[in-house]
């Protein structure tokens, strides 16, 4: 991935500085992701900066109430700052004493606790193979809306050999990747990658999420790039979910558009979509070739998992990647609608990894694609 780089200042407080805060903002929807080195940042900052780019949010990007998260397969990871709840402690390891939290168990997603096919241990130690653990944008796909931005702040960043992600789907495909790096890629560059049958059917399609999206999926197993879930009906069923309400369940174009450049980004979680929604083709449109012409709603788990692996895959090829590579006191802020990233790496159990992480349930939902955009991809 061809990286820019442009100096730009550090704001300590992007609501008293309304300038900085454009400045920040437009390089964060232009680029995608924007970094600060050798950062001082307590919790109250960090929420506060976050804060500024969606000012009316208040909770956490999957609520709050950390209770009810003890039943999904997101639990093991969130450790919640008593003070700034909205703050997380992630990473790898024992910590002690750490902004009121007397010890913590840290625990770094590792593809043997989620994914169908392994590495072997031996691989691990010999090459330093590795796997993109979960490809994902923040979001709680119920009840609460995608956050607009993601602050991921390295307090302890352990350092090591490089490692390589083996994709393990028959490519032969390969990443090297510093160690615990975060890796992301653009919606952006998944769509405008995408041949023009599927960027029609792109434009038309809407993504239906099921009820508490990480309950459902916690005994089902993850296809070896994090890239979708394997179709072996261990999904939960509905009817045994924790109590949900069906007008909180979350529908979304497969396409958000960017609020600045105008952009479509393909923002579709691949893990926890129950059922997409076909527009049929604009009745201007005189050639009825393409993707479901006539529109439709698919609910075949099977096929949705290979219409999105079809779609999704090429955008997580490695040149398309960025492995992050972390160092004590970075400040990365990203544009959560527009990028999907996930965890990579393996550390030894005397390493440790220490983040903090801070997104926001947005007080809006995204837009998808208008009358113009529609227009461009699916005439003649």
């Amino acid at each position: 991935m061809n990286l820019t780089f442009k100096p730009l200042p550090f704001p300590p407080s992007l609501e008293a500085d309304p300038e900085a805060f454009r400045n920040v903002e437009d390089a964060i929807y232009r680029h995608g992701i924007i970094l600060f080195r050798d950062v001082e940042l307590t919790p109250e900052e960090q929420y506060n900066i976050v804060k500024a780019f969606d000012t009316s949010a208040k909770q956490y990007g999957h609520g709050n109430d950390h209770e009810k998260a003890t039943k999904t397969v997101l639990h093991s990871y969130l450790n919640a700052i008593p003070r700034v709840p909205q703050v997380q402690v992630i990473g790898h390891g024992t910590v002690r004493d750490h902004e009121g939290l007397e010890e913590l168990k840290l625990k770094h997603g590792h593809h043997r606790t989620f994914h169908e096919t392994l590495i072997p241990p031996e691989d691990e130690e010999k090459f330093g193979a590795t796997r993109f653990f979960r490809w994902h944008m923040d979001a709680a796909l119920y009840n609460f809306e995608p956050p607009k931005v993601t602050a991921l702040y390295g307090i302890r960043v352990p350092q090591g050999p490089e490692q390589v992600v083996w994709y393990g789907d028959g490519s032969g495909d390969e990443l090297p990747v510093p160690l615990g790096t975060t890796a992301f890629i653009s919606g952006k560059v998944t769509f405008d990658i995408l041949p023009d049958e599927w960027k029609s059917f792109a434009v038309r399609a809407r993504a239906r999420y099921a009820p508490h999206p990480f309950e459902w999926i916690r005994n089902a197993k993850a296809v070896s790039t994090g890239l979708g879930i394997v179709s072996e009906g261990l999904e939960k069923p509905f009817t045994e979910l924790s109590s949900w309400e069906e007008e909180k369940r979350k529908t979304y174009p497969f396409l958000w558009k960017n609020p600045v450049t105008g952009d479509l980004h393909f923002q579709v979680h691949p893990m926890t979509i129950t059922d997409i929604y076909v527009d049929p083709l604009p009745s201007t449109t005189t050639e009825r070739k393409g993707r479901y012409p006539e529109g439709g709603h698919i609910t075949d788990l099977k096929e949705i998992r290979a219409i999105l692996q079809e779609m999704q895959r090429p955008g997580i090829a490695p040149e398309l990647v960025y492995p992050h590579p972390w160092k004590e006191n970075d400040l990365a802020l990203f544009h959560n609608r527009g990028l999907m990233h996930s965890v990579v790496g393996l550390f030894q159990e005397d390493q440790i990894r220490l983040f903090h992480q801070c997104n926001l349930a947005s007080s809006d939902s995204p837009k998808g694609p208008d009358s113009e955009d529609i227009e461009k991809w699916c005439g003649n």
